[in-house]
């Protein structure tokens, strides 16, 4: 019986732990995420996030809460739109542009009737 107790501690401490890292690390990264906050502040954040933690981080998300929420949904944004940009730029040319790039061949010989409705068949699937 003894031994479903500690188990039992041990899964709430552990949980805890890992939330209380989790916050540290927000924090931390919020920090420097943080353009407008000179670099002196932000060592002061982690030097008392280092000697008084508890009090530090409850006092950091009550004074940076909002601000950090938004600082974190324009990152969010931010890679959203770098993801877009990639994407767009992987897939290539549009097919009318792929139509005219095939024409171009087949203008050139480069390529056969045949291959020209091939191409202008997958650009437009």
């Amino acid at each position: 019986m003894d031994s479903f107790w500690d188990f039992l501690w041990l899964l709430i401490v552990g949980f805890a732990f890992v939330a209380y890292l989790m916050v540290m690390f927000s924090i931390i990264g919020d920090l420097f995420r943080d353009h407008k906050t000179s670099g002196f502040v932000k060592a002061l954040w982690v030097l008392f996030l280092i000697i008084a933690p508890f009090l530090t981080a409850l006092i950091y998300l009550i004074a940076n809460g909002s601000k950090m929420a938004k600082r974190e949904s324009a990152a969010l944004q931010h890679a959203q739109e770098q993801q877009e940009d990639y994407i767009r730029h992987v897939a290539g040319r549009s097919s009318s542009e792929e139509i005219a790039r095939a024409k171009t061949l087949l203008d050139n010989g480069t390529i056969d009737q045949n291959d020209f409705d091939t191409i202008k068949a997958k650009a437009l699937a």
